[in-house]
């Protein structure tokens, strides 16, 4: 059976990662096969318009496992290390999985005045790969830094058995938490879950032994009252019942509100009071 090619990502600089991805990988027997050249130096040309990446290891920090215990829900949290008197804020944290099918992961786009410094979330990872975060900040300067881990088979393991099947599509849930150790002061955590498959158009059902059409969230806005919180472009990488975590300021507002769409134009939407600290 020919295996159907990975889909195409509605993210920025969409179709031009979608058919590197095609011409890179050739598809899921080449994606499991060892990388002949490094992917990165085209990646990088291609998804940030030849702009300069400047060294982000003394900026960026990577939380990643070295060896990934299930190559379908891998850890990734990413911590910005602004000295205190750099008073650029951050624009944007993309995540780009140099060895996946669709390799542009994720993008985080935190509010002006979020504070946002911290952010996680779970990834799937094909094969061994490095994974690059590439920090933008208000000056327009961008910052990279990689971390490599051994894993494979991510984008197409099956889905894990829904134990919780009366929970509709799209359901969200929000949590709020005191600040984590070490945080900066007057700052708190939060939670986003959102019910959905995130099928990456790469796992067989075992049944039928048809590829299941890719079926992913693409993007999520999240507002603190009615100032932009975060805002969130991802794909196929991002594991199944999507979760993203992270730190932010306070605002003094009484609600959050956070509005998602997948790639079938599904729109789901919830708001939640603000818990005291």
């Amino acid at each position: 059976m020919k295996l159907r090619e990975g889909p195409t990502v509605h993210l920025p600089r969409r179709a031009v990662l979608a058919g590197l991805a095609t011409a890179a990988l050739g598809g899921r027997a080449m994606a499991q096969a060892p990388a002949q050249d490094d992917p990165w130096p085209s990646l990088a040309s291609q998804i940030f318009n030849d702009d300069k990446l400047r060294d982000g290891s003394a900026l960026l920090a990577i939380d990643l496992p070295y060896r990934a215990e299930d190559a379908a829900i891998v850890p990734l949290t990413v911590h910005l290390t602004l000295p205190a008197e750099d008073k650029r804020q951050v624009r944007s944290i993309t995540c780009v999985i140099d060895q996946n099918p669709s390799p542009l992961a994720v993008t985080w786009s935190p509010g002006a005045n979020s504070g946002i410094r911290t952010i996680s979330t779970r990834v799937r990872i094909d094969s061994y790969t490095n994974v690059h975060v590439v920090a933008e900040l208000s000056d327009g300067q961008r910052y990279v830094s990689q971390r490599f881990v051994k894993a494979a088979g991510g984008c197409s393991a099956p889905a894990a058995k829904q134990t919780a099947g009366g929970i509709p599509l799209g359901t969200m849930r929000f949590r709020q938490f005191p600040a984590a150790p070490g945080g900066a002061a007057g700052s708190r955590e939060a939670q986003l879950m959102i019910r959905h498959p995130n099928y990456s158009g790469m796992q067989m059902d075992q049944l039928t032994r048809l590829y299941v059409p890719a079926h992913f969230i693409e993007s999520v806005h999240l507002w603190q009252g009615d100032e932009p919180l975060l805002a969130i472009e991802s794909g196929i990488s991002i594991s199944e019942n999507p979760e993203f975590r992270f730190n932010y300021r306070p605002n003094g507002a009484s609600v959050f509100r956070a509005e998602a769409k997948d790639n079938e134009g599904k729109m789901f939407k919830d708001q939640w009071p603000v818990t005291p600290a």
